[in-house]
């Protein structure tokens, strides 16, 4: 096996174990994650709450790891799905050698959306998880009230 289909197959695992490993934390930590999660003021307390869940916060910690996770987890799509794409390089060139669009533009034009792709949810994920944390500042700062 050459270098690159080794290091493909290295990240098709990351990605495999990343998936894994965030589908039982989110099934652990109750079936929910923080990107679309909520942090609230309650009884002067900050309270976290993980996404379709009102009734049970969690720690921040388990926020913070919750936050995390669903922002690699479309680093980790966007790796996997172009480390695939290398590997099938080959064969889909071979196999679009008579289409009227070469393989090799296929595979450019698909790498780029893949990309694109995952770097817009993994900004948007980012920017909501840091939504949130900055909320968690504002909401335990005091509040003064002068006349």
């Amino acid at each position: 096996m050459d270098r690159r289909s080794r290091i493909c197959l290295v990240i098709i695992l990351i990605g495999l174990a990343n998936f894994v490993a965030y589908t039982i934390g989110y099934f652990a930590i109750g079936s929910g994650e923080a990107v679309n999660g909520a942090v609230k003021l309650v009884d002067g307390r900050v309270l976290y709450y993980l996404s379709g869940q009102t009734t049970e916060p969690v720690s921040r910690e388990v926020f913070i790891y919750s936050g995390v996770h669903s922002i690699s987890i479309w680093v980790t799509f966007g790796a996997v799905i172009l480390a695939m794409l290398t590997l099938a390089k080959d064969r889909i060139v071979l196999s679009m050698r008579s289409a009227v669009v070469r393989g090799r533009a296929v595979i450019t034009i698909t790498a780029v959306v893949i990309a694109i792709v995952a770097v817009l949810f993994t900004y948007e994920y980012s920017h909501r998880f840091i939504e949130h944390l900055r909320c968690q500042s504002s909401l335990a700062a005091p509040v003064t009230g002068g006349k």
